[in-house]
């Protein structure tokens, strides 16, 4: 006779990305087919907040149970139908706990004893997590409490340490080429600078990329602060080559004016994790570029263009790399489970398939190697291929 069904339940935190919900598609349709009952957590870790572990309780809000219907239709889709949040049940603030919840009197709370008694009343066997290092982290700490983890990496940003990828990365490179030579149409109308900000909190993947394929002249990374004098004869000098008269650079979003400068935030309110909004660092190199430009164009200021790319790259339907790639990933999370292989992260490695410990996710961050990758004096990639993993700016 055969056992009770068991059951996996998935969630997606932080911020969406094209991708999620290929990803969910694959888990479901795969784990349905080998026997499998799944539900999917609703809001990321805050499905796992607010759940009522009480017999009759409404927790429509909270868990979905997910059928080939549901996941087909939504798998060409952007976004996670399953919704997200950045909630961070270990570090709850007093205002946000559910009022069912009682005991929990203090500015911050860690609300994860309930979060495993609510794994267990759903009757979870297996959860999938699928976010970034933050939403991970919080993954390693259940499996750390007993649950069988096995995450799934997801990032516009491609840094979550051990793994070459992360669901979302090639559309938003994607679209940001894309958006990029859309926007040298003004640039060169007007013979300006064009300045976008594009993602990218500590790791410059996501300027690096694009220029690497073309779409801009410079970029400046979050790992090598930017001397705006140097970037402004750069710059220049581009703009005096270019038929047209104009220049483009990509800055990332935690890029730095100076060894002395921070990051450029909206506003002071951080998230559960400690992360304060970035934005405003393209305007600052734009003020900056546009005061030093002088200098080297003969007395005259260099006009410019500057727009803030945001939400537009991680916004609509996945591209061809973000739907194979979180497909296998959500075969490959089955592929663990069946084994019993838990505390893992599927991963892909110069270029393969693969899995590390969970652990890795935490134990350091995963950043643009300057001194192979980036050429500090051109504030450019560094154009060297022989031997490297596809995604070359990945540690070896």
């Amino acid at each position: 006779m055969a056992g009770p069904q068991r059951t996996i339940a998935i969630l997606t935190g932080g911020g969406d990305v094209p991708g999620l919900n290929p990803a969910i598609r694959g888990i479901t349709i795969r784990a349905m087919r080998d026997g499998y009952r799944v539900v999917g957590i609703r809001h990321g870790w805050a499905g796992l907040v607010d759940y009522e572990a009480r017999d009759g309780a409404d927790n429509s809000e909270h868990v979905q149970v997910l059928t080939e219907a549901i996941v087909n239709r939504a798998g060409r889709t952007g976004g996670t139908f399953l919704h997200t949040s950045r909630a961070r049940p270990s570090h709850l603030p007093r205002e946000r706990v559910p009022a069912h919840l009682t005991g929990y009197d203090q500015p911050i709370n860690d609300v994860t004893k309930d979060v495993l008694r609510n794994l267990e009343h759903i009757g979870v066997d297996v959860l999938i997590p699928i976010g970034g290092d933050d939403t991970l982290s919080y993954g390693k700490r259940l499996h750390d409490e007993g649950v069988n983890v096995v995450a799934i990496p997801k990032t516009m940003d491609n840094d979550v340490h051990g793994t070459d990828y992360c669901i979302g990365f090639s559309t938003c490179v994607t679209r940001t080429i894309e958006l990029t030579h859309r926007l040298r149409t003004s640039a060169g109308s007007h013979e300006r600078f064009l300045v976008i900000e594009v993602f990218g909190r500590y790791a410059g993947f996501t300027a690096l990329l694009p220029t690497m394929a073309g779409a801009a002249d410079r970029c400046v990374i979050p790992e090598h602060p930017v001397d705006v004098e140097q970037l402004a004869e750069l710059l220049t000098k581009d703009r005096n080559r270019n038929p047209s008269r104009y220049a483009v650079v990509l800055v990332s979003e935690g890029a730095r004016l100076s060894t002395h400068d921070g990051m450029s935030f909206e506003g002071e309110e951080a998230d559960m994790f400690g992360h304060r909004k970035l934005g405003g660092i393209g305007e600052r190199v734009g003020a900056a570029l546009k005061a030093a430009s002088a200098k080297y164009n003969n007395g005259r200021r260099v006009e410019i263009v500057n727009q803030k790319l945001g939400y537009l790259v991680r916004s609509g339907e996945p591209d061809a790399l973000d739907s194979i790639v979180p497909m296998a990933f959500g075969n490959l999370a089955i592929d663990l489970i069946k084994r019993k292989e838990f505390g893992r992260l599927v991963s892909i490695h110069r270029g393969f398939y693969d899995s590390v410990p969970i652990g890795t996710v935490t134990s350091e961050k995963k950043v643009v190697d300057v001194p192979k990758y980036y050429d500090t004096n051109r504030l450019r990639p560094i154009y060297e291929f022989d031997g490297k993993p596809l995604f070359i700016m990945t540690s070896d």
